[in-house]
């Protein structure tokens, strides 16, 4: 075979692979189906009449949810980020007594349905007066995120060798100085790979959006579509366009960061 993969294998994993993308096609289809087009029997598998209603709806009616969303994003990110990291620092290079116990809960942690957190939090949030607030969803949205950073983090910032680390002190570096210089610049991988899916998480987030921040005067893309489905169940021409829209910065994202996310999430298995 001289090292060639066998054919069959290469159609499996095609014929897989559109099997897994036909719903995102599916719905680029509807988003550009016409409303007098919607309920055809059998439907059309490509848009024969294309129309961009639905897109001129999301630009008209959806932005301000996207604005939302990309801001409450970009603060779970820097919120996760400026906790887990030194956090996984200190678990892999300072060693404190309990760290095993400590590993464990942040495993635990994320077993927590959130529909649980989100009860929890309402409440606290209801007594700190920060109920239906950016701030209060950015907090809520980083404890998903932070676990997952640390055992990321950690597992990378323990491949680090114990000689560059001793290198810095006897520069006369102290620790907050060797982790800000040392570790954090030769952390990239990881710090790409954690800000991504925290901000993946805070974007896709509907059940913390829904049970804090309902109220509120700023609202997520997630809300967006729901109260878009409610309010107009015939226009499905506008609801997956929306759909399309939220889609992309995803799927940028993803793009861009895909080699640094494979290091990132690799990091530390394997050890020299």
């Amino acid at each position: 075979m001289n090292g060639r993969r066998p054919w069959w294998k290469t159609a499996v994993g095609v014929v897989l692979t559109l099997v897994m993308l036909f719903p995102v096609y599916w719905m680029i289809n509807v988003s550009l189906t016409p409303a007098t087009e919607m309920r055809k029997s059998p439907p059309n598998l490509f848009p024969v009449h294309p129309t961009f209603e639905g897109y001129q709806a999301v630009l008209s009616q959806q932005l301000p949810y996207l604005g939302t969303s990309l801001l409450i994003g970009l603060g779970t990110v820097v919120l996760t980020v400026a906790l887990a990291a030194p956090a996984a620092f200190s678990l892999a290079k300072l060693r404190p007594k309990g760290r095993g116990a400590l590993n464990f809960v942040l495993l635990i942690a994320q077993m927590i349905p959130g529909i649980i957190m989100a009860m929890g939090f309402y409440a606290i949030y209801l007594n700190l007066g920060i109920l239906n607030t950016v701030w209060g969803l950015i907090i809520a949205d980083s404890t998903i995120a932070v676990p997952f950073g640390v055992l990321i983090f950690s597992a990378f910032m323990a491949g680090i060798p114990d000689e560059l680390m001793n290198a810095a002190k006897i520069d006369g570096a102290d620790t907050w100085r060797t982790f800000r210089s040392i570790v954090l610049p030769v952390s990239r991988n990881s710090i790409v790979t954690v800000s991504l899916f925290a901000f993946l998480w805070a974007w896709s987030d509907f059940i913390f959006s829904s049970t804090l921040n309902s109220g509120g005067s700023l609202q997520t893309i997630t809300l967006g579509i729901y109260k878009y489905i409610g309010n107009n169940n015939q226009e499905w021409n506008a609801i997956m366009a929306t759909a399309v829209v939220a889609s992309i910065p995803a799927a940028v994202l993803l793009v861009i960061a895909q080699k640094y996310v494979a290091a990132g999430v690799t990091a530390g298995a394997v050890k020299d």
